[in-house]
Parts: structure tokens; sequence; C-alpha cells
């Protein structure tokens, strides 16, 4: 059986983490983190890059999570989805679920940075400099201020798949503006590593032709996909 042919859509933050385990031949296409803020947007734009990369695609691996249910109601045309078991992709960038929950209980009040999200602009210096834009730097600091008064610490997710100097050296700077305790954290790459190359098992939605993507997937005990993952889709 010939090995299935892959396409990964991801949004920009999620990219940096896949773009350097993405095997020979797998192509990609990026979607603009800034679709978040509209979850109707983010599901009509997201459907035509699946319908598009069907074309071409036996398998269509999704960058997300379940993201404000933006992928809800997403449907597979001709292709198969993954997209991992999460609730964002902060758990993405811990590694699992779990990791994610863990910091959860341990540190509510986290703001959690990444080098994606200080490059695509989604952090709270680029929304600080948006407000200044509209509102003017005086209003803006008052409301950054504001946005992030029930938060304590920021934390920067170390992934290991990139230079971290410029990031912490940002990171650092914009907590000590907000009055935050600054912390670096330890990521993992192995979700992303098991998106790209499987197995698809308990921590992912596999979403064969002709299904849509529902908001209990996220809730499953993950049956379909352990049936799934026994038939391997790269023979």
């Amino acid at each position: 059986m010939l090995e299935a042919r892959k396409v990964v859509i991801a949004c920009a933050t999620v990219i940096e983490e896949l773009l350097p385990l993405l095997p020979p031949g797998v192509g990609y296409r990026v979607l603009d983190f800034g679709l978040h803020s509209n979850p109707n947007r983010l599901r009509e734009i997201l459907q035509h890059a699946v319908d598009e990369a069907s074309e071409k695609a036996d398998v269509i691996v999704l960058g997300y999570g379940l993201c404000s249910s933006g992928v809800i109601g997403v449907s597979a045309t001709r292709s198969t989805l993954i997209i991992p078991r999460v609730d964002d992709c902060i758990a993405i960038f811990l590694g699992s679920r779990a990791a994610h929950r863990a910091q959860l209980d341990a540190e509510p009040g986290t703001y959690y940075l990444t080098k994606g999200w200080i490059d695509a602009g989604y952090s709270p210096f680029g929304e600080y400099q948006r407000m200044a834009a509209r509102c003017g730097c005086e209003r803006a600091e008052r409301l950054i201020r504001l946005m992030f008064e029930n938060y304590t610490r920021l934390a920067l997710i170390n992934t290991g798949q990139y230079e971290m100097e410029r990031c912490r050296a940002y990171a650092r700077h914009t907590a000590e503006h907000l009055g935050l305790r600054y912390e670096e954290i330890d990521g993992s790459t192995a979700l992303v590593r098991k998106l790209v190359n499987g197995p698809w098992d308990d921590d992912f939605i596999v979403v064969k032709p002709g299904h849509t993507i529902d908001y209990d997937d996220f809730w499953s005990n993950g049956t379909e996909s352990r049936a799934a993952a026994r038939t391997s889709l790269d023979g």
C-alpha cells in the first residue's frame, strides 16, 4: 500500500512547532492566528482550506485544538482529518492535555507565550500596539493593565526547537511591564511528533470522509481513534 499523502493546515503559531518535524514531501498551509477572534470566520476559512487540500491529500493534519469551537462543524470531504484532542494550542506546545491541565491547576493566572505567538504579534505588546493605534497610548496602557489584572505569571514555553534568547528578552520585558512574575517552562514536541507521524491514538480525533468534527469528539473516550489507529493509513 502506498504511503498516504499528507497535508498540514495550521495556524501561524502552531506551524512554528510543526515545520522542523515535517517529513519531506508533506505540504502545509498557514492560516492567520487572528481568525481565533472570530470562530465562525475561522470555521469558514478552515473548511475552505480542507476542501482545497482534499484534492491532493489522503490525510489532512490540522494544527488546531478546540480553539473557541472554531473547528466544530468542519467536515472531512474526500480526506481523513486528524486533529489533536486538546482545548487549545497551549496543550500542543506542552505535549498533552494532561500537561496543560497540570499547569492550570498549579498556576491558573498564567499568560503563555511561545516564539510563534511573539512572531505573529499576538502577545501583550502586540495587543498594546493595536489598541494604541485605535485609541491612543494612554488609554491603551489602562486597557492592557485591566486585561491582565487577574494574571500573576507570564510563562514562556520552550519546546527546544529554536533559539530562545530573543524570545526570553521579549517575555521578560513584557512581564516586567505588566507586573507579572516571569518563568520559563519546558514544553514538549511529543504531541506534535505524533500529529505528523502517528500513531493517532486517544490523543487525537480521526474524522473519516463524510463526517464532521463534533464538540463531543473532544470529550469522548477515544474509541473511534483507537479503531482508526489499528488501521494504518500509511500501510
